[in-house]
């Protein structure tokens, strides 16, 4: 899968370890390079403006790993609900194996 539809499309499924790879690596490679580069003083801002950046990425990876687990990427909203939603997406989207069926594209 080429690089831009792996970090911009909604569609598809993907495994574990490319979502893993696909969230964790980008950010900890960019957060690593903003304590090197940005001033103390800026540094909120950037990680703003780095937060803003990764989301639509982020999203499209959580999407396809939710299609990955027979679920619509609209499941990813359940990480809203305070304390126990991002741990429930944690657990569903990054520990849980493959569900077997069709892509769930919507």
């Amino acid at each position: 899968m080429p690089l831009l539809l792996f970090l911009f499309s909604f569609d598809g499924r993907i495994s574990r370890s490319a979502y893993w790879l696909g969230l964790i690596l980008p950010l900890a490679l960019a957060f690593l390079g903003m304590v090197a580069a940005v001033p103390p003083l800026a540094f909120n801002d950037a990680v703003l403006g780095l937060f803003l950046l990764a989301l639509w990425p982020a999203l499209a990876i959580g999407a396809k790993r939710c299609h990955d687990r027979g679920r619509s990427g609209w499941y990813q909203l359940v990480g809203l609900v305070p304390l126990v939603g991002p741990i429930l997406l944690l657990i569903e989207l990054g520990c849980r194996r493959v569900t077997d069926g069709p892509n769930l594209s919507s």
